[in-house]
């Protein structure tokens, strides 16, 4: 089955609504992949426990709080990360796994700064699905706007036992402001959220290959599991900053 890209985003922005309105927090086993700079890192693999902002009446009163531990490659296993939102005035809380992490201190550091992003696109203040969702959206209406871009939307697709809606969107006249060529975007049928976006570069002269710039899939995902503060406090005695 296909369908336009009207459809999709609406579908996108209904997911949204449903992510906004039900989804109060959720597990899963995150793995990325990044191009930082001309450099595609290898996947990394981390336990995810992400609990979503939720709002009201224009008053954040659950904050995005976020808890990483890493799985591999064997360089940043064991290396955890906590961010909660409006808290530990605005920074992270990190120590490293690996062998450095033996020496290493829990150290604060800000979400954008330096340390934190290296290696990384986008700063952990931007993770998660409702996050995911809005850059969807984001990139979909700017898409729209263009000529001889292409969305086709396919249903019946399976990522890890799990059945998915498929939208990609094909941009193939590079421009400045474009950020890829290609975006393909796994929808859960079930849960009504993305588990899998991989984006690529515009194809080098002659090659047809393409080149990933990133790549998210949330394994094993489970919606509103019952999160609690101490799933993102640094002194949780399962956890190994201090």
């Amino acid at each position: 089955r296909r369908s336009s890209d009207l459809d999709a985003l609406q579908r996108a922005r209904r997911s949204l609504t449903q992510c906004q309105t039900t989804v109060n927090d959720y597990t899963a086993l995150l793995i990325k992949r990044e191009r930082v700079g001309s450099t595609l890192g290898q996947h990394e693999y981390m336990t995810a426990k992400i609990r979503s902002r939720k709002v009201q009446n224009g008053q954040i009163i659950q904050p995005l709080s976020v808890y990483l531990s890493f799985v591999k490659p064997a360089s940043i296993k064991g290396r955890e990360v906590i961010y909660v939102e409006g808290r530990n005035n605005g920074n992270l809380v990190a120590h490293e796994g690996g062998f450095k992490g033996r020496f290493l201190p829990t150290v604060n550091l800000p979400p954008n700064g330096t340390l934190a992003m290296r290696g990384n696109r986008y700063p952990m203040t931007e993770i998660g699905l409702e996050n995911l969702l809005v850059k969807l959206i984001q990139r979909g209406e700017q898409a729209k706007q263009l000529p001889n871009v292409k969305a086709d939307m396919r249903s019946g697709i399976k990522i890890n036992n799990r059945p998915c809606m498929l939208l990609t969107v094909t941009q193939p006249t590079r421009r400045p402001e474009l950020m890829f060529y290609q975006a393909k975007v796994y929808m859960d049928e079930e849960l009504n959220v993305p588990i899998r976006y991989i984006a690529y570069d515009w194809p080098k002269p002659g090659r047809d290959k393409l080149e990933v710039i990133e790549e998210y899939n949330y394994l094993n995902l489970k919606l509103n599991v019952g999160l609690t503060d101490a799933d993102f406090d640094p002194n949780n005695s399962n956890y190994n900053f201090y």
